[in-house]
């Protein structure tokens, strides 16, 4: 029915709409619009490829998995593979899609495509300028550990082991 921008920054564009619903009424909503990205569980032998990730937002580091907005005209599998090499310095072998999820659709169109990976070689790493980041290799155990006490915390990392029947 109506939408007008309020902001347009380098990643998020935020607007207020007023929508019509399924059920006839209208809806005011907040919505962000936010390009996708891509997620990928990488494995190396057998072990997880994970990162702590620096996090300004929330002032702290994280336990993730590579992951990145596609660029324009990427395609989700072309930004996994790059993501994974990017943040990690790990060459890619197989990658296979396993799902996708919408973060947070109650406000944001965001969509993360998920993936599993085999990866071989460790090559270089090109991390974006705000990017701090330690690899660490983990057994499946350790990752189930690390969830059961609370210490992976981001929403779209749990999503993927659950995806890779991790945890």
């Amino acid at each position: 029915m109506s939408r007008k921008k309020i902001f347009s920054g380098k990643l998020v564009k935020l607007f207020i709409s007023k929508l019509k619903l399924p059920n006839g009424k209208t809806g005011y909503f907040e919505e962000i619009i936010h390009p996708q990205a891509s997620l990928v569980v990488p494995f190396i032998k057998n072990r997880i490829v994970f990162i702590r990730q620096y996090r300004a937002v929330i002032d702290k580091y994280i336990w993730e998995l590579p992951a990145g907005i596609l660029e324009p005209g990427e395609t989700p599998y072309a930004c996994a593979k790059r993501e994974i090499t990017e943040e990690t310095g790990y060459l890619v072998r197989n990658v296979k899609r396993i799902g996708k999820i919408y973060t947070s659709p109650g406000f944001c169109d965001e969509i993360i495509h998920v993936f599993k990976a085999d990866c071989v070689s460790k090559g270089r790493s090109e991390r974006d300028a705000d990017e701090l980041i330690r690899v660490r290799l983990v057994k499946k155990s350790e990752a189930i550990e690390l969830f059961r006490n609370g210490k992976i915390q981001d929403a779209k990392t749990i999503a993927a082991l659950a995806f890779a029947g991790i945890i």
